[in-house]
């Protein structure tokens, strides 16, 4: 009789778990994806909307020149990325719900603060600890995120997140442009304004993150127990956690471990170079509009397209790569620089307005829409999580030191309007980037035909514990 109904109870189980698959992400898009998407916007108008207070006034206003100006922007990036790793291996022991909430909130006192300074030595202290408060939110969202989708769903959330880097070009340029018209309220010039009102919203908002961020997947308020194993288990399944709570404890060999990973190596390498020509766009983008000759409120208005394109194009780009089976991550990354590589051509081939500005559109597309699927990769392929939160942290810091080279590049070392130097350095940097993605995905497909070997060689209990990553059963996604 009991084998009778077996078939029965093997059906009703796949459509409870269809019926739960529908359900149980979607959760996760309204509340955890959400706040996630909020907490990283926010972070890039607080760290980039100097740019628009740099054309509203405040260079002149500060009397700083353009060294000095360059020297600020450093100094936030040097605290920011010394961050990264140890918030990112603290970030499961004081628990996300806290951590990412406490850091909006700091920074956001921070970024207001700014609006207040009179003269340089206020504004490079400002920079310092808005850098040193805000360092581990981005590898702390992509590691929060990977805890509660499995690898072949977290691609496009990550894209939908970063997304917004594109989407902050975007408005800042135009909440720049509405709020430079208070200058003088309170006796207070319109770039002030900036960060003032920006910086308070930010506060307001880490208060509100305390009372709605979840923890983890297990003691998320809006699933019911039993969406919440069913999430744990295909989150076991798809080697997005471990299936040993014990070997998620903290250890420094794996740290090591992610440190001497090939391809975690190879990704810095690709991120470094994707995050010099991104940090170029998103801090100077206004003024390389601004030195082509549109002025005051117009070129913080033509600002904004490129960033809304970019926007589109990593939706679409995610969108694409959908199906159930693994992203290929590597063909985001080499369509897309093929786009950014336009405007460094065209820049260094053409003097005219029009041609360069057409040109930026695709550049700030290119340089926005890859470097999700670069975090994704080295996301994807590291286990267990302490080696995974490393990974992620150390491919953010090589992205930051991409950034320092950028601002120094754009700043001090390459004259506006043309930047030869700096078109030369991207150009020669795009190239790279497709050069070492190229080897990585070599590595990982050799790797993988090699895991299949032993597969057919040894069961899965055979296998030595405690591999993470290196394990024959995880299989790395391209």
């Amino acid at each position: 009789m009991d084998a009778l109904n077996k078939p029965d109870r093997d059906d009703s189980s796949e459509r409870d778990s269809a019926a739960l698959k529908d359900v149980v992400w979607r959760k996760f898009d309204r509340w955890v994806l959400p706040m996630c998407t909020a907490m990283y916007l926010i972070s890039l108008f607080d760290m980039n909307n100097i740019g628009n207070a740099r054309i509203a006034g405040m260079q002149t206003a500060l009397k700083i020149s353009d060294s000095q100006y360059t020297m600020a922007l450093t100094l936030t990036l040097v605290p920011y990325f010394s961050m990264e790793l140890p918030s990112n291996l603290i970030l499961k022991r004081v628990g996300p719900d806290r951590l990412l909430p406490a850091m909006v909130t700091m920074w956001g006192i921070v970024a207001a603060m700014q609006g207040l300074v009179t003269g340089y030595t206020g504004l490079l202290f400002c920079r310092f600890f808005l850098g040193l408060t805000q360092g581990g939110l981005f590898p702390g969202l992509v590691l929060y995120l990977s805890s509660f989708y499995p690898r072949e769903r977290l691609q496009i959330r990550i894209t939908a997140f970063f997304a917004s880097t594109s989407l902050t070009g975007a408005f800042s340029g135009l909440l720049a442009a509405a709020i430079t018209k208070m200058d003088g309220v309170g006796g207070k010039p319109g770039w002030a304004w900036i960060f003032i009102l920006e910086g308070s919203f930010t506060v307001i908002f880490g208060i509100f993150s305390f009372l709605v961020l979840p923890r983890s997947p297990e003691t998320a308020h809006f699933l019911s127990p039993q969406e919440r194993c069913y999430v744990v288990s295909k989150l076991k399944s798809s080697k997005a956690i471990s299936e040993d709570e014990r070997t998620d404890g903290f250890s420094w060999i794996e740290v090591l471990r992610a440190i001497r990973s090939p391809q975690v190596f190879m990704l810095c390498i690709v991120v470094f170079f994707g995050g010099t020509l991104l940090f170029g766009l998103a801090f100077f983008e206004p003024t390389i509009v601004a030195g082509l000759g549109y002025t005051g409120n117009q070129a913080q208005l033509m600002s904004v397209p490129p960033f809304i394109l970019a926007f589109l194009a990593s939706i679409i780009s995610a969108v694409h790569f959908r199906p159930v089976r693994l992203p290929w991550t590597y063909g985001d990354i080499l369509r897309d620089l093929v786009h950014s590589r336009v405007f460094y051509v065209l820049c260094s081939a053409t003097t005219s307005q029009h041609v360069k500005y057409a040109s930026l559109l695709f550049s700030v597309t290119g340089a926005y829409a890859s470097a999700p699927a670069e975090i994704t990769w080295v996301a994807n392929n590291s286990a267990p999580h302490v080696r995974r939160a490393s990974s992620v942290a150390f491919v953010s810091v090589a992205s930051n030191a991409g950034g320092i080279l950028a601002i120094w590049l754009l700043g001090s070392l390459s004259p506006a309007p043309n930047y030869t130097a700096a078109t030369i350095t991207f150009i020669a940097m795009s190239i790279g980037l497709v050069v070492v993605s190229s080897l990585n995905l070599l590595y990982l497909v050799r790797e993988n035909r090699a895991k299949a070997q032993i597969r057919l060689s040894m069961t899965k209990h055979d296998e030595p514990e405690h591999l993470g990553d290196r394990s024959a059963w995880f299989v790395y996604t391209l």
